[in-house]
C-alpha cells in the first residue's frame, strides 16, 4: 500500500463524533469558543480535555477550565460534581473510542486473518493517535503516574485485549503465516512504534525541524510503521 492508497484508507475509516480537539502549533492554547458551536457539557468537556493534556490533572482547576469555556465554576459544577468526574469522563470517553474502533476494525471482512487484519488495526490506531492528541498526552502522563485519578486499574483494564492479541500472534506464528517473535515483545514494540510518536510532539518537531503532524509527515510516518512490520511479520517479505 503506497501513500495514495494510505491516503484512501484514511478517507473511509470510521469516524463516529467524538469530544472535540483543537489542533493548532504545538504547545499553543486555543479557546473552545473557537469551536463550532456545542453544548455546555461537550464544551466543558473539550476544555478540560485539552487543559488536563497542558497541564496535568494537578495543574488543572475547576476555574481553569470555566474560564476556557467562558462560564463561572458554579456553571461547571451543574454539570459534573467535581474534577475528577470530569476528568474521568473525558478519559473513558476517549478510551472506549479508542477501543471500539480498533474492535471494529478487527471484525471487519477481509480476504484472511494474516497481515491485512494487522495493517487495518495498526492504521486505525495510528489515525486515533493523530486524530486525538489530547487523549495521547493525558494516557502519557497516567501512564507515568503513580497516583491515578482515573478510579480504575488501566493495565487490569487493557490486560484482556493485551492476551486477546498476543494469542492471536502465537497461533499465525504456529500456523506459518508469521515469522516466530516473542508475541509479548512485538506488541511493546508495536505499542512504542505508535505511541512515542505522538506522545513526543514538540520533541520530534526540534528533531526533525518540521511539524510532525503535517499530513505529509503522517503519511511516511505511518507508511513507514506498515513497512517496518510487514517485514519483520511476513516469511516471504
Amino acid at each position: 500500500m503506497g501513500l495514495g492508497s494510505v491516503r484512501a484508507h484514511r478517507a473511509h475509516r470510521v469516524d463516529p463524533g467524538r469530544i472535540a480537539t483543537r489542533q493548532g502549533p504545538i504547545g499553543t492554547l486555543a479557546r473552545v469558543a473557537d469551536l463550532e458551536p456545542m453544548t455546555t457539557r461537550a464544551m466543558i468537556l473539550a476544555e478540560a480535555s485539552h487543559l488536563f493534556a497542558e497541564q496535568g490533572f494537578e495543574g488543572t482547576s475547576l476555574n481553569d477550565i470555566a474560564a476556557g469555556v467562558g462560564i463561572k465554576r458554579a456553571s461547571v459544577l451543574h454539570h459534573f460534581p467535581s474534577k475528577d468526574a470530569i476528568y474521568q469522563e473525558v478519559f473513558n470517553t476517549a478510551l472506549a473510542e479508542w477501543v471500539g474502533r480498533v474492535m471494529e476494525a478487527s471484525q471487519q471482512e477481509r480476504p484472511d486473518r494474516g497481515w491485512s487484519y494487522v495493517d487495518d488495526i495498526l492504521t486505525t490506531a495510528f489515525w486515533y493517535f493523530t486524530d486525538n492528541p489530547n487523549f495521547v498526552a493525558i494516557l502519557r502522563r497516567e501512564l507515568l503516574s503513580r497516583d491515578s485519578k482515573l478510579g480504575i486499574d488501566l493495565a487490569e483494564g487493557i490486560r484482556p485485549m493485551f492476551h486477546q492479541a498476543c494469542n492471536y500472534f502465537q497461533r499465525e506464528m504456529d500456523a506459518g503465516t508469521f515469522r516466530q517473535f516473542d508475541p509479548e515483545q512485538l506488541m511493546l514494540t508495536g505499542y512504542g512504534a505508535l505511541m512515542s510518536y505522538f506522545s513526543d510532539l514538540s520533541f520530534m518537531e526540534k528533531l526533525l525541524e518540521r511539524d510532525p503532524r503535517d499530513p505529509e509527515m503522517l503519511e511516511r510516518r505511518l507508511e513507514n510503521v506498515r513497512i517496518f512490520f510487514r517485514a519483520a511479520l511476513l516469511p516471504d517479505a
